[in-house]
């Protein structure tokens, strides 16, 4: 359990993008027999890397253990039992560490699918990621966060069936499992009504909050109900991204009708298409600009945001998982961001003026080049897996 006097965390999901091919799990096709015990080794040095940068919580990745849930293939059923000795090293060196750890599992984990098969499938996934936490010896602060699933055409029903759900998942997943508003189907007050018939944590989302809100809730407030759902003891956390704003390009093909008429001279483009480049004659793809969907998240978290919301949350206890795309580079510019333009907001974080030549240098080193993650992330709402 975290001391309350303890700073405030800051983390990222999964993909370390500071260290050129620091891996982070065994991709490893089925025919080349991928391991947990693989994954937790290339964890090991990410478990370095966090030590070093002063990144002190992360997301690991939901298929560490590959195929360990796969319903046709037995042979991998029993990886997480037989990574016993290296979950218990893995989870001991987290805690001497001081990171805390957690899963995400995909949006294709769902507790209020209509399909019974589906629910059981889910429940096992869930079962397997909780046994991972159980043998690294962590404590309830490590979880797994979920969110409500898809509405299927009936919201009432489908929010009803999360919560039979819920009752089907052993004790060691409910222990676990913490449940966040999403951006286009759940909101806050959803997760609240789920939270009143079950007692599962809360899980607050920032972004999500702001696209999803038909009841205008108070923000302040429904922080606050949120916090109010984790036990005494266990530091609760939420979710932090700022919305992409610049225009997202998308790539279309140009059939060979298209070109065709471009070569004769009688191309039409469509009404108000922006392209950004005049498309030549024999080109087969074309890139045209749209404008950004406001559920995507930003490489890089708005600084300015960031310490308004920190503002508004004086005096609440929590750790904040930071989901830019750009993962922990966005945390490596974000320090020094808060240092200089919010240093009250830094000091929650334990980020002082100790620390400026050190963030000076990420912030250098940053500036040198650096890429985000084009995949989405799986807590993003550009991808819609049930409706």
């Amino acid at each position: 359990m975290t001391d309350d006097t303890r700073p405030l965390r800051l983390g990222f999901p999964v993909k370390v993008m500071g260290r050129a091919g620091m891996k982070t799990q065994d991709t490893r096709r089925w025919q080349k027999n991928p391991h947990l015990k693989c994954s937790l080794e290339l964890l090991d040095a990410v478990l370095d890397y966090l030590k070093a940068e002063r990144l002190d919580m992360y997301r690991l990745s939901s298929d560490i253990a590959p195929y360990a849930t796969h319903p046709d293939m037995p042979q991998f059923h029993g990886m997480v039992a037989e990574s016993d000795a290296e979950l218990r090293a893995f989870g001991a060196k987290a805690r001497a560490y001081d990171i805390r750890l957690s899963f995400h599992p995909s949006q294709y984990v769902l507790l209020n699918a209509p399909d019974a098969d589906l629910t059981r499938r889910s429940i096992w996934d869930l079962a397997s990621q909780a046994e991972m936490l159980d043998r690294m010896g962590l404590d309830d602060e490590a979880v797994m966060i979920t969110h409500v699933g898809g509405v299927y055409g009936d919201h009432e029903a489908s929010r009803a069936r999360w919560i039979a759900g819920w009752e089907q998942c052993p004790e060691h997943v409910r222990r676990r499992l913490v449940l966040e508003n999403d951006d286009v189907r759940f909101s806050a007050a959803d997760a609240l009504w789920i939270h009143e018939r079950t007692g599962v944590r809360l899980i607050f989302d920032y972004q999500h909050f702001w696209c999803l809100n038909p009841e205008r809730l108070d923000m302040r407030a429904t922080l606050e109900r949120f916090l109010a759902t984790w036990p005494r003891g266990v530091r609760p956390k939420i979710h932090f991204s700022s919305p992409r704003t610049e225009l997202r390009e998308i790539k279309q093909k140009i059939t060979p009708r298209q070109r065709a008429a471009a070569k004769a001279g009688q191309a039409k483009g469509k009404a108000g298409e922006l392209l950004k480049a005049p498309v030549k004659a024999t080109a087969r793809v074309k890139t045209v600009l749209r404008p950004p969907i406001w559920t995507g998240h930003a490489d890089f978290t708005n600084p300015f945001e960031f310490a308004t919301f920190m503002r508004m949350a004086e005096g609440l206890v929590f750790d904040v998982m930071m989901e830019g795309k750009s993962k922990d580079l966005s945390l490596l510019r974000l320090r020094p961001d808060l240092l200089r333009f919010a240093p009250d907001v830094a000091a929650r974080f334990g980020i002082t003026e100790k620390d400026a030549q050190a963030y000076a240098a990420d912030e250098a080193r940053l500036e040198r080049g650096v890429d985000a993650d084009d995949a989405p992330d799986v807590d993003e709402g550009l991808a819609v897996a049930a409706e």
